[in-house]
């Protein structure tokens, strides 16, 4: 498996005693974590996110399992060297972190998952590829604007930029290269405090329902709360309540 050297963003103070990582979602990009590392910077944190192999910035390969996109986050650390204070990650950046944080429990001392992507599989699978293909197909702003009216005018814009420079084969082949998608057993042996910000089941969530309860039931570790009125991206969806639910885990 080839690593790759993650390229990152960063808000806030770098000689901050607190460090975060942000980890995106899949066909999103670093930049998109834009509101999160804002407001940990502005709560005293050092922030950084990075951009995924094959998306935004980031080098292109050929291996773009789970595990592979865990192997360049685990490789990840602060300038300062040592464990990140937190890593967030939303999505297909939970299920890395989830795997990243399982493998080495001395890499982050404390793990926050955006409605992470631990299991997708049968119709969370076809309603992933289609939006992915919805968004490389037809790529203008107004598009991104009709399906998200709510979102700040930023990720609007971030999101077109996202999809610009992202490689639409590598967001393909992450659906066809995990095949299962399925990280149970990883967030089974996370031994670090995590803390779950689920999507709204009742708008669109990847964690809920037996999964959710399963993981859950598996792992005292792991606890969880919901941004109720959110969809899938519940920063982007509604901001100011996923920010607090974040701070709330983080003190």
């Amino acid at each position: 498996m080839t690593v790759v050297t993650l390229p990152r963003l960063s808000w806030g103070d770098p000689a901050s005693q607190k460090t975060a990582l942000l980890v995106h979602g899949l066909g999103s990009s670093g930049a998109l974590m834009w509101a999160l590392g804002d407001a940990l910077a502005n709560a005293g944190w050092h922030a950084s996110a990075i951009d995924l192999r094959g998306h935004g910035n980031a080098p292109r390969a050929l291996d773009y399992t789970v595990g592979a996109y865990a192997s360049d986050l685990a490789l990840a650390s602060p300038d300062r060297g040592g464990s990140w204070d937190a890593v967030i990650g939303h999505s297909l950046g939970g299920a890395a972190s989830t795997v990243a944080a399982a493998s080495d429990p001395g890499w982050t001392k404390r793990l926050i998952l955006l409605d992470p992507a631990i299991v997708v599989d049968g119709r969370d699978a076809q309603i992933v590829r289609r939006s992915q293909e919805r968004a490389f197909t037809d790529n203008r702003i107004e598009v991104v604007q009709d399906e998200h009216p709510h979102w700040h005018p930023q990720d609007h814009e971030l999101k077109v930029d996202a999809v610009t420079r992202g490689s639409r084969w590598a967001v393909e082949q992450t659906s066809a290269q995990n095949d299962p998608w399925d990280v149970r057993a990883d967030a089974a042996r996370l031994s670090i405090p995590t803390h779950v910000i689920g999507a709204d089941p009742e708008v669109y969530s990847l964690f809920t329902g037996d999964v959710a309860d399963e993981v859950l039931a598996a792992n005292d570790n792991i606890s969880m709360s919901i941004v109720h009125g959110a969809g899938h991206s519940p920063h982007r969806d509604l901001p100011e309540e996923t920010i607090r639910q974040l701070l709330e885990a983080l003190s």
